[in-house]
């Protein structure tokens, strides 16, 4: 069926928006499910005479909230299928930075944001991607400092083939400053076992799937985090801001464990790394470039349940049932 590739083909710009470690399932965006998630940069030198380190616990929420396939007008007022997939997203880490062992700034930070992804398959307007979400930054200490931040954007896709797609759109986003992004995505199947995803400037993926129920992959990405903290002087309380961004580089491997599980173990390294601390009025205060280092991360992702609604939309799309990888 051709709104089916349309919409499998759809896939691969919300794995780019919520990649983690692990190797993306196609029943993951037709499924409410949770996801568990754990990793850890080892100490390096950030200034010659100290160490730095981070680690971030947390989980990553999919819940479908609408699968149809509808009869209506296109753009030209003619008549026209289109199958349209919406999902809520919910995020919840726990960031702790280090230096020399100790918590960076106090206790750490804890960063909460909820978004909505559509995904809007049609024969005659083609494929489209809208998504929108808002969040906070926060350290453990205190509710008093919040830093939102919140992020939206549109993207087109053409097929090119049955194993090849681009797309191209743009982001908007807030976080301390408002940022204008253009972004490029491909999606291109290599022989049997392999595929190369790429949605830039934000992540790169190759993926080798071994057996049916494991795979491996390559990957790069940009990652970091931006939080808010006091200074406590005995004159004021003083705002500070914390930026800190890296590249990571790594390999995971992914094991699909009953129908319901999936386990994916990650290292790699974190190079071109910066932390720069700010106060009130966006003045550089601190300026540091910490060394490449090794890390490690984990995750568990659980299908939580079956609902009716995507399970009739799985079958009328013919993508089969939960459990299966794309």
């Amino acid at each position: 069926m051709i709104l089916s590739r349309y919409l499998l083909a759809l896939v691969f710009l919300v794995f780019a928006h919520v990649a983690s470690a692990q190797h993306f399932g196609l029943s993951r965006l037709f499924y409410p499910n949770l996801t568990l998630k754990a990793d850890y940069t080892v100490p390096a030198s950030l200034d010659g005479t100290r160490d730095y380190g981070v680690s971030r616990t947390g989980f990553f929420g999919i819940i479908p909230i609408q699968s149809e396939v509808q009869l209506g007008y296109s753009l030209r007022k003619k008549l026209d299928l289109r199958a349209v997939h919406t999902v809520a997203i919910a995020q919840y880490t726990q960031i702790q930075p280090t230096i020399d062992g100790k918590n960076n700034p106090e206790n750490g930070y804890k960063t909460l944001s909820l978004g909505v992804i559509r995904m809007q398959a049609s024969i005659k307007d083609r494929l489209w991607v809208y998504g929108g979400g808002l969040g906070m930054t926060e350290t453990n200490e205190t509710f008093f400092s919040p830093q939102p931040f919140f992020w939206g954007g549109a993207a087109r896709m053409h097929i090119l083939g049955l194993r090849t797609q681009i797309m191209y759109g743009s982001v908007i986003a807030y976080n301390q400053k408002l940022r204008f992004i253009p972004i490029f995505g491909v999606n291109k199947g290599l022989g049997r076992h392999w595929r190369a995803s790429a949605l830039l400037p934000f992540m790169a993926d190759v993926n080798y799937k071994a057996t049916k129920w494991f795979n491996v992959d390559m990957l790069a990405g940009l990652n970091g985090y931006s939080g808010g903290f006091q200074v406590q002087t005995p004159e004021e309380k003083m705002l500070r801001r914390e930026n800190y961004r890296n590249i990571k580089i790594g390999v995971s491997a992914n094991a699909h464990l009953f129908t319901a599980i999936n386990v994916s173990l990650e290292a790699g390294v974190t190079t071109f790394r910066q932390l720069r601390t700010f106060n009130s009025a966006r003045e550089n205060l601190t300026s540091y470039t910490p060394a490449t280092t090794p890390y490690i991360g984990a995750s568990v992702r659980y299908i939580t349940s079956r609902s009716r609604l995507s399970s009739k939309f799985v079958r009328k799309m013919g993508f089969g049932e939960a459990g299966i990888n794309w």
